[in-house]
C-alpha cells in the first residue's frame, strides 16, 4: 500500500460512527469545562514529544471534523518524528478544540505506537535478508481494532486476518472440540469453500503433516524455538511446498531475527498491538484567531 492511499481503506460511515462513539464516551452529558473555554475562534498546535512513526491522521481529522474544526498537517502519514516536532495545527472554537483534545491524542498516541513497533519489527526482519511477511494478530483492544490494524499497515507490517470472517483459523481448542486434526481441517475446508484460506495451529511436525494432508493452506507452528522451527518448517515444505508456514508465539523484537528463515513465510507478533508503547503527543492552544478566513499553512 502507498501511505497516502491508506485512508481510502477506511469507509467514511465506519470512521464517522467510530469517532462518534469515542466522543460520546468522553462526554455523554454536559460539558461543564466548555463554559470556561468559550467559543472564540482559536488555534492549537500538536506537538510530538517522543520519537516514532506518525500514524492515525484520518482518525484525527475525523474527530475534529465532527467538532467543526480544521486540521493542517506539517508531516505526512508514516513520517519518522523526532521530538520536539510541530506536527499539526488545529483551528476551531476553543471549547470544540478542547472537547476533541484527549480523544484525538489518545488515538494518535496509540496508533503511532503500533506503527512504530511494526516499523521496528519490519526493519529487524529485513536486516536479516528475509523477505516474508511480518504480521500482527487478533490480539487487539476491543473497540479499537480498526485503529490498531491501520497502524500496522502504516508501519509496513501485514494485518493478518481482520476478524473471524477473514480467514478460517483452526486452533488447538477447535481441534479438541472436533476430535482430531483431520476432522477439524476438513470441517473448516468445507465451511471456507473456495473463498477463504484455512490456517491450522500445530504443535508438532506430525500435526502439521496431518493438517496439510487434510487441505490446510497455511500452517502455524506455534511456540516453537528457532532451531526446532526451522527444522520442522523445512521438513514440512519438503512434502508440501505450496503450504505456507507461519511462526508465532512468544516472539519479540529482540528475538525476531532468529525466526527469519527460508522456509518461513509469515512471522506474527501479538506484542505489536498488545505491548507497543504509545507515543507522547500534546495539543496546546495559543490564543484566539481573527474571524477572517485563516491563512494557508505551509
Amino acid at each position: 500500500f502507498s501511505l497516502p492511499g491508506l485512508a481510502l481503506l477506511l469507509p467514511p460511515t465506519t470512521l464517522g460512527a467510530l469517532v462518534d462513539s469515542w466522543l460520546r464516551e468522553d462526554c455523554p452529558g454536559l460539558n461543564y469545562a466548555a463554559w470556561v473555554a468559550g467559543a472564540a475562534p482559536s488555534k492549537a498546535v500538536l506537538w510530538a514529544k517522543s520519537p516514532g512513526v506518525l500514524a492515525g491522521r484520518p482518525f484525527f481529522d475525523a474527530i475534529f471534523a465532527q467538532l467543526n474544526c480544521q486540521v493542517s498537517w506539517f508531516f505526512p502519514e508514516g513520517s519518522k518524528l523526532v521530538p520536539v516536532a510541530k506536527v499539526a495545527e488545529v483551528q476551531g472554537p476553543a471549547h470544540c478544540l478542547l472537547l476533541g483534545e484527549r480523544v484525538a491524542l489518545n488515538m494518535l498516541a496509540r496508533c503511532s505506537g503500533v506503527a512504530s513497533a511494526a516499523a521496528a519489527a519490519v526493519e529487524a526482519a529485513r536486516g536479516t535478508g528475509w523477505t516474508g511477511h511480518v504480521a500482527g494478530t487478533r490480539k487487539t483492544t476491543p473497540g479499537f481494532r480498526l485503529v490498531e490494524k491501520y497502524g500496522l499497515l502504516v508501519g509496513g507490517a501485514s494485518t493478518h486476518r481482520y476478524d473471524l470472517g477473514g480467514l478460517v483459523m483452526v486452533k488447538d481448542n477447535h481441534i479438541m472440540a472436533a476430535g482430531d486434526v483431520e476432522k477439524a481441517v476438513r470441517g473448516a475446508r468445507q465451511a471456507a469453500d473456495f473463498s477463504l484460506k484455512v490456517e491450522v495451529e500445530c504443535s508438532s511436525l506430525q500435526e502439521a503433516v496431518q493438517a496439510a494432508e487434510a487441505g490446510a493452506d497455511l500452517i502455524m507452528l506455534d511456540n516453537f524455538g528457532p532451531e526446532e522451527l526451522h527444522v520442522t518448517a523445512a521438513a514440512l515444505k519438503a512434502q508440501f511446498p505450496c503450504v505456507a508456514v507461519e511462526a508465532s508465539g512468544g516472539i519479540t523484537l529482540g528475538s525476531l531475527p532468529q525466526f527469519c528463515g527460508p522456509h518461513i513465510d509469515v512471522i506474527s507478533l501479538g506484542m505489536l498491538t498488545q505491548a507497543a508503547p504509545a507515543l507522547d503527543f500534546s495539543l496546546k492552544l495559543f490564543g484566539e484567531v481573527s474571524h477572517s478566513p485563516p491563512s494557508q499553512i505551509h
